[in-house]
């Protein structure tokens, strides 16, 4: 199993026409050993109903295994209460990691007269500077890396968490076993994973109308709750550096760059072919990708597979983000992975002022990046089918008024459309709290929670 996972990371796809039968295969066998839900969000053709059933399969022990202390904890959950909404954030992920840089100027911008905010980190204090700002943007700041589930779950309850909205789901280092203990009267499933977490978890899901329409709500354990734009959060006050120049950067002087900056282990063959398409059609075009010292060599050999030269992939070291964001203004067009996109990496290169192509499946995990230009104002550059994916980037990399006039737009869009309002997205976040706490205190059924959207007038430029 664990070779599995690891070929994709390495990007060895000798075998990679074997993986969807085996997959098929596991879920199939519920005595067997399930695959971890969040291999399957990069695997081509698993549908979105096999994910929940990858979800449910996964969590179907464990939930069995809490049940015992579930009923012995015994919490009670008082519904007469007023006041502020207490809400909790439970993450491994409170220090300087993409969920993070992404959320950090939601949590500041919550309205504290009507919300108190507790953070739940079971992860490590990094000592940079991020952590501080996290610790600063919460009311109170919970370390629960030395307690025990059953102690975690304990401390939230007793402190009376309404709302707690969990940003792991089976991400890495997850304890999804403190939502199995139910301590909160409502649980939500946040930003973290791009997927159902199965059945009796959470109540919600947040997310937007793209990235899980109405026909996909029997693909998901949780109730949508969705926000009028997009679902992921991100504000404006990251301010990024001049671009270096393209030698220290590690690229050539000239030359189309098409980039990637998604990690290694959501590249497939399918798309790799595409790409390399690209670079055939393209002279003295580059493909510019996340340093992975596993992968590198791997793709090499693919690239000469395909008749390209593997000078022609350009890998790039990991940075410091403020670093990062500001290379990334050198890429002239960002190509994205399926089924598994680009998520933070799309925000990073829309706010750098980088055009991003998409070609989104049914999936969660595939329609992120398709939410983003939806909020952003460029639905041009969401493709339907493999073969647009390649006319649409080959027509920009061949016309450079063509690209010159879609950045021009993006950087008038990036200030003026709702994907990066942090005021008026967490202003939305809100109100489906608010719902989501009135409809459990009035003891109203589960129902799809969904804000509109505001009018163009609403939205407005940065100060």
């Amino acid at each position: 199993m664990r070779s599995f996972n690891r070929s994709r990371h390495m990007c060895e796809w000798d075998d990679f026409h074997t993986r969807e039968a085996f997959v098929r295969e596991r879920l199939r066998d519920l005595d067997g050993e399930p695959i971890p839900p969040f291999w399957l969000l990069s695997e081509p053709g698993v549908s979105g109903r096999e994910h929940r059933a990858s979800s449910d399969i996964w969590m179907r022990k464990r939930l069995a295994l809490a049940a015992v202390e579930k009923e012995r904890l015994a919490f009670d959950f008082p519904a007469g209460e007023t006041g502020k909404i207490r809400l909790g954030y439970l993450s491994n992920d409170f220090h300087d990691h993409a969920t993070a840089l992404l959320l950090v100027e939601t949590l500041e911008a919550h309205d504290r007269s009507r919300f108190e905010v507790h953070a739940y980190s079971y992860g490590k204090d990094d000592g940079r500077e991020m952590r501080r700002r996290l610790a600063c943007a919460f009311d109170h700041f919970h370390d629960i890396s030395s307690n025990s589930d059953n102690e975690a779950a304990r401390r939230i309850n007793d402190d009376g968490i309404h709302i707690l909205i969990d940003l792991k789901g089976f991400t890495q280092n997850t304890r999804t076993s403190i939502l199995a203990l139910r301590p909160a009267p409502v649980q939500v499933n946040y930003l973290g994973y791009p997927g159902t977490l199965g059945a009796e978890l959470c109540d919600y899901i947040i997310s937007d109308s793209f990235v899980t329409p109405d026909s996909a709500a029997e693909d998901y354990a949780e109730t949508f709750a969705l926000l009028p734009h997009c679902y992921q959060p991100h504000g404006r006050k990251v301010l990024i550096d001049p671009a270096p120049d393209r030698a220290s950067a590690g690229l050539p002087i000239e030359g189309f760059v098409f980039c990637c900056f998604n990690q290694a282990f959501k590249l497939t063959p399918g798309i790799f072919d595409i790409w390399c398409r690209l670079l055939d059609a393209v002279p003295a075009s580059v493909l510019w990708l996340l340093g992975s010292s596993a992968a590198e060599g791997n793709l090499r050999n693919e690239a000469l597979k395909r008749g390209i030269a593997a000078s022609r992939l350009i890998f790039a070291p990991d940075l410091p983000q403020s670093r990062h964001l500001a290379r990334l203004q050198l890429a002239d067009l960002v190509l994205d992975t399926a089924p598994y996109g680009a998520h933070t990496t799309a925000s990073d290169a829309l706010w750098a002022g980088v055009p991003l192509i998409t070609w989104p499946g049914e999936t969660f995990a595939s329609r992120v990046a398709g939410s983003l230009l939806s909020a952003i104002g460029l639905p041009e550059l969401i493709v339907d089918c493999e073969d647009d994916y390649f006319e649409r980037a080959l027509a920009l990399a061949s016309n450079p008024n063509s690209l010159a006039g879609l950045r021009s737009k993006l950087a008038f869009n990036r200030l003026t459309t709702p994907l990066f309002d942090v005021e008026a997205y967490t202003a939305a976040l809100e109100k489906l709290y608010l719902e989501m706490w009135s409809r459990r205190r009035a003891g109203s059924p589960l129902t799809t929670l969904r804000l509109p959207a505001a009018r163009p007038e609403a939205t407005r430029p940065a100060p």
